[in-house]
């Protein structure tokens, strides 16, 4: 119980940490320049229902930090990727929150161990999505 709530915690710093950008978009922008280029993807990868996805995306695009265009061959998807101005303000709010976690794991009695644990979810969370995408 703990954990969940310091996560919960550590979701609210981060999305303070910048004020440019919340956290869903933040997500976002980090699939896409991660190389997931296709809407369908990008929703697949974060776990997100395709309005979400949609709503997301049409915000970004209107703020010009993301541009779609068609995919040759396959009419119903579409391409995604960050615009010069995305990638900059991608950039600054990596920044941002590298530097607000280590200052909460600088907090800990064993800063390099809560940077690495916190590494090792990344891949778990990729495994759990992958896993609840092929239960569907």
């Amino acid at each position: 119980m703990l954990a969940v709530r310091t996560l919960a915690r550590v979701s609210r710093v981060l999305e303070r940490s910048t004020a440019e950008l919340n956290l869903a978009h933040y997500r976002v922008l980090s699939a896409i320049a991660g190389g997931d280029a296709r809407a369908s993807r990008v929703a697949q990868r974060l776990a997100l229902g395709r309005p979400a996805i949609s709503a997301a995306v049409d915000a970004l695009t209107k703020r010009g930090l993301v541009v779609r265009s068609d995919v040759d061959g396959d009419q119903r998807a579409t391409a995604l990727s960050l615009t010069p101005l995305g990638e900059r303000l991608l950039a600054e709010t990596e920044a941002e929150m590298v530097a607000r976690v280590g200052a909460l794991a600088g907090r800990t009695p064993d800063p390099e161990q809560v940077l690495r644990v916190l590494g090792w979810l990344g891949p778990a969370i990729d495994e759990l999505v992958a896993e609840h995408l092929a239960s569907r």
